[in-house]
């Protein structure tokens, strides 16, 4: 058995990873790379391998940096399958769509200012009818179910409590009487977290395939100082009549912060400030997490069961046509404008920091991972001057993260997660982390466990397991 990878492979995007045995050839995940626009351009056209090659694809989850790639697949000439779970199959429809759209409005706006330049214009990785050709490939399965991906090859998802529906993905060869397991963990998410279950225990595996987003560091928790912090920025926001501008996933992120801000209200922490969820994927999202009580914990269902509707209230408005979040642009504050992307490298959220981010009155937050090179991870470092659509433009606004709200787990998490694997897995591969993550956690796993051979794979390369 072979073990290739295509993305984040010493990177925290992209996220694309092969196993082949003899005659057969399976994907993990297909996911969009972020960052520079050339870099990007060119692997998310350039895939690394050849799509018809493929037999099947297993998707860990819904977020694009594991399947915005999904719609290239059959433009160059992929015919198999893509198994997900039931929830992600669901969700990752309305994503890729979303996707679509909005690189067709990205690269129509950034076009006219690069006409205007005498520079080359971009054009969409793929379009709606990509989208819905790869969609009608999916096989959305239940937690659990063994499946049979070809005669010697059977998967199965576990859950991963990330994101709704993401999992950890279990893959069993069997030749000549032995039998190979490489377990995949996709995005772990975090204990104790609102909404979704806690990750599911990891089922037994030889290989582990190990992301490392969080790898260097622990969360701070979700307690006391947090809840703070959350009310002296709305205090803020209503003395200065100032916007707090969240750039956010629509999945999963968004509907956490709403829960949390309703708790601040219902425990009489802050008055009601305006909040406006820009974005039409967000809304369809929110529709998704209530089809599919089967990923809430146990207050979820309760909450759900006493009739009440934990993802709105009447100081909550989804804003839903280009028309309507244009105005939020030219209104004052005080309000709070959750709006995606979540590492602002692409959508609604782009033009809201360009109005916003010159007053220093107005607050930028973020509440997950920034990968390297985008303009998240610019301001997070506290950028002065930043690009954006191609323009220097000063920032003023303040610029303040929540890294407790993150829902990947952190250094404990992932050392926790290897020492629940029983036997010990012979081989480790680190993924889905900046390098300096990476290898920060699989030294701390060599220590622990000096008779596992850990391996923080580069960008490109083959390992025989």
């Amino acid at each position: 058995m072979k073990l290739s990878f295509y993305g984040a492979a010493r990177s925290v995007t992209g996220s694309r990873h092969m196993l082949e045995v003899p005659g057969f050839r399976l994907l993990l995940d297909c996911g969009m790379f972020q960052g520079r626009r050339e870099e990007a351009i060119r692997r998310n056209r350039d895939l690394g391998f050849e799509p018809k090659s493929l037999g099947a694809v297993l998707l860990s989850h819904a977020h694009i940096d594991h399947s915005g790639t999904l719609p290239v697949l059959p433009r160059q000439g992929y015919s198999g399958k893509v198994y997900l779970t039931r929830a992600s199959a669901d969700l990752t429809g309305i994503m890729l769509e979303d996707s679509a759209r909005v690189q067709a409005n990205d690269c129509r706006y950034v076009n006219k200012q690069e006409r205007r330049r005498g520079k080359t214009c971009i054009r969409p990785f793929y379009d709606g009818d990509d989208v819905r050709r790869i969609v009608k490939r999916f096989e959305g399965e239940r937690y659990g179910d063994q499946l049979k991906i070809a005669p010697r090859i059977t998967a199965s998802f576990h859950d991963a409590g990330h994101i709704l529906g993401s999992a950890a993905v279990r893959v069993k060869y069997t030749a000549r009487g032995n039998t190979t397991t490489v377990l995949f963990s996709g995005d772990l998410g975090r204990s104790q977290m609102p909404i979704l279950r806690d990750p599911e225990p990891p089922p037994h595996c030889d290989v582990l395939i190990l992301e490392s987003t969080y790898g260097d560091r622990m969360h701070e928790q979700v307690g006391e100082e947090m809840k703070k912090k959350a009310q002296e920025l709305l205090d803020h926001a209503r003395a200065h009549k100032s916007k707090i501008i969240v750039p956010a996933f629509a999945v999963g992120r968004t509907q956490e912060l709403v829960m949390r801000i309703k708790d601040l209200v219902r425990e009489g922490r802050v008055d009601p400030v305006p909040i406006y969820i820009d974005s039409p994927l967000a809304g369809k999202a929110t529709e998704v997490f209530k089809r599919h009580p089967e990923c809430y914990d146990d207050e979820t269902i309760k909450t759900f069961s006493s009739g009440e509707d934990v993802f709105s209230s009447r100081y909550i408005h989804f804003v839903s046509s280009s028309e309507d979040s244009k105005k939020l642009n030219a209104m004052r504050g005080p309000c709070v404008i959750i709006s995606s992307s979540g590492m602002c490298e692409g959508g609604r959220v782009i033009h809201h920091l360009k109005h916003a981010i010159q007053d220093e009155a107005n607050i930028i937050v973020f509440v997950g991972f920034q990968a390297e090179h985008t303009l998240g991870r610019k301001l997070v470092e506290g950028w002065d001057v930043v690009p954006i659509f191609g323009v220097p433009t000063p920032r003023r606004a303040q610029i303040v993260k929540f890294n407790g709200l993150s829902a990947h787990a952190d250094r404990n998490d992932l050392l926790g997660y290897v020492r629940a694997i029983h036997p010990r897995p012979s081989t480790i591969f680190i993924v889905h982390g900046e390098e300096k993550q990476a290898l920060s956690l699989g030294s701390a796993i060599q220590t622990e466990h000096p008779t596992i051979d850990v391996r923080i794979p580069h960008q490109g390369t083959t390992h025989d397991i």
